[in-house]
């Protein structure tokens, strides 16, 4: 491993530590094959040495068993039978127990690496998911995590006990016949130089796959969320053809990194023959010498099979591993990722704010050539109500996403009642704001459980009462099965109007001291919007309130009207 792998594999067991007492039992179980391996092959020689031949039973085996056995050729095969069967019985019962701690020790650290990384990712700022994506989030976490599993079960637990095979093989092999022993091993350092030569390439194309890969599940996830537009403009004949083209790209990379992971496993296949040829043509001389027995002949065969398998596996597991160490560097690179917004050291405890906001020369820009707020400033008291009026684009809703601190601004500070929001601890900040969006989210669950998203505890009285303050108990009543109808993919179930007023539901669940209207009622009709302002009404009730809106007609009963123009504040008027 070059240094990279080497920083790569200490991560990796440090977030195995929990499971090394597992890991470990898991090697010496493997280890286990060894001693078994030598064992498996050694029935056949007592059968053509000592049944066939006359030569008698090795020193070990004549200690072990009866002496009437070992006097007839008969005995003698019972013994051979015996120990074939009781090795067979042996090998297949560690393997059965080793396959049962193995898949639960991979399927654990899994589940932990996992957890891990969606916890992390939910801490990140938006500001890296949109950067980003969602798709590839997704990836990371389903694709890229199952990296730690083959690595710490299947991938290098396998080269450890390979390697402790190799040794035990070697000089078991020696032992019979030292020449045969040299002979073989003369092919490990052309398989080095071949390992050494590939692994770049392998590293190189497995980059290329995970990319490619994610980039045809982007076009999957963008078009399944908005199907309802691709069959509006008949474009599902486009958006097939870009899948296609995203997926055959994906597809030439995986037949081309398993090409190359062919020809290097046709290479090593070739090297490891050519050894076994050389020791077959050697051996053969020395037992037509009488220096070797023809029984010990295929006893070294047999065991060259077991020296070369762990050379073999190398090959075999060359494309996969150097695929799972791209894998597992992209899954890290994402807990290497800092928040955009972090929390400061001994931030401030904050329980219920009375709502005093203030912008003192806030500036901010997504990227660093391109502000989209300028320089604002403006302060409101407590229970105030905030009319933010301005065209497309002039950062209304990136000013409400600054408050929430889902951004930080680029320069300048933003003060609740008379503090940085940069000094309170997060959760704290944001358990301040109820927010009311002008696309309303909802999950793909029960109408309670989406309406107590804002407060998971909330009973169900309450949960009925907060829905008759937003005008929603009576429509969901009405539905087939009241506060536990499922709405579907983002409340694909019900209208529009339906959808906000359960959004309007949950704000007044959460009963946070600063409300965040963002165009709540822009998708709506006239008779809708009416009712969904006359709940919102009862809603910014003792609540410092900021309301985006297009139609300066929703924002008549604010106090303060702030008029935005490309990221400038324009203008201020104070109507109470």
């Amino acid at each position: 491993m070059h240094h990279p792998d080497l920083a790569l594999f200490r991560r990796l067991l440090q977030q195995a530590r929990p499971y090394w007492v597992h890991v470990i039992a898991i090697f010496l179980l493997g280890l286990v094959a060894t001693p078994l391996g030598l064992l498996t092959p050694l029935p056949v020689k007592i059968v053509v040495d000592n049944v066939i031949g006359t030569r008698p039973l090795p020193a070990f085996l004549s200690r072990m068993s009866p002496i009437s056995a070992t006097r007839s050729p008969t005995g003698v095969l019972t013994i051979a039978v015996v120990l074939l069967l009781g090795v067979t019985a042996v090998d297949n019962l560690f393997a059965l127990v080793n396959s049962f701690l193995r898949t639960w020790t991979a399927e654990k650290l899994l589940l932990d690496f996992r957890v891990r990384l969606f916890s992390h990712l939910q801490r990140l700022s938006l500001g890296y998911h949109d950067a980003k994506g969602t798709t590839d989030s997704v990836y990371r976490i389903q694709y890229d995590t199952a990296s730690m599993q083959y690595l710490a079960i299947d991938g290098l637990g396998p080269f450890v006990t390979s390697a402790v095979t190799l040794l035990v093989m070697f000089y078991v092999t020696f032992r019979i016949d030292a020449q045969l022993a040299m002979v073989a091993m003369v092919i490990s350092p052309v398989l080095f130089a071949l390992s050494m030569a590939y692994r770049p390439r392998f590293r190189k194309r497995s980059k290329e796959v995970k990319q490619l890969e994610s980039s045809s599940m982007a076009v999957l996830q963008e078009v399944l969320s908005v199907v309802r537009v691709v069959k509006a403009f008949g474009r599902e004949k486009h958006e097939e053809d870009r899948y296609v083209h995203k997926s055959q790209a994906g597809m030439w990379a995986r037949i081309q990194l398993d090409l190359l992971g062919g020809w290097y496993g046709l290479l090593v296949g070739m090297t490891t023959a050519l050894g076994t040829a050389c020791v077959l043509w050697i051996g053969v001389n020395h037992v037509r010498a009488r220096t070797l027995t023809l029984g010990s002949l295929l006893l070294v065969v047999s065991y060259l099979g077991q020296l070369y398998a762990p050379l073999k596996t190398i090959g075999r597991k060359a494309t996969s591993l150097q695929t799972h160490w791209v894998g597992l560097e992209r899954a890290f690179s994402v807990l290497d990722e800092l928040p955009d917004v972090p929390e400061r050291p001994n931030a401030r405890r904050l329980v219920r704010a009375s709502g005093c906001i203030a912008f003192q020369h806030a500036s901010f820009a997504y990227e660093e050539d391109h502000l989209v707020l300028q320089d604002i400033c403006f302060e409101v008291p407590r229970g105030a109500r905030v009319g933010i009026a301005g065209r497309t684009g002039a950062g209304k809703t990136t000013l409400l996403s600054l408050l929430t601190r889902f951004y930080d601004p680029t320069s300048g500070l933003i003060l609740l009642d008379g503090v940085d929001l940069r000094d309170y601890r997060l959760p704290d900040l944001r358990s301040q704001f109820a927010v009311v969006l002008q696309e309303p989210v909802l999950f793909s669950t029960s109408i309670a459980e989406n309406i107590a998203y804002a407060r998971p505890g909330a009973t169900e009285e309450e949960i009925v009462q907060a829905a008759k303050m937003a005008d929603a108990h009576d429509f969901i009543l009405a539905l087939p099965r009241g506060y536990q109808t499922v709405v579907g993919e983002r409340g694909v179930r019900l209208s529009g109007g339906e959808r906000q007023r359960i959004s309007l539901a949950r704000a007044f669940l959460k009963d946070a001291p600063i409300l965040l209207l963002d165009e709540p009622t822009s998708s709506v009709d006239m008779k809708t919007e009416a009712a969904i302002l006359k709940a919102t009404e009862r809603l910014m009730q003792d609540r410092t309130t900021f309301m985006v809106a297009h139609r300066l007609s929703t924002l008549e009963s604010c106090d303060v009207m702030l008029q935005l123009e490309h990221g400038r504040l324009v203008q201020m008027e104070c109507y109470k």
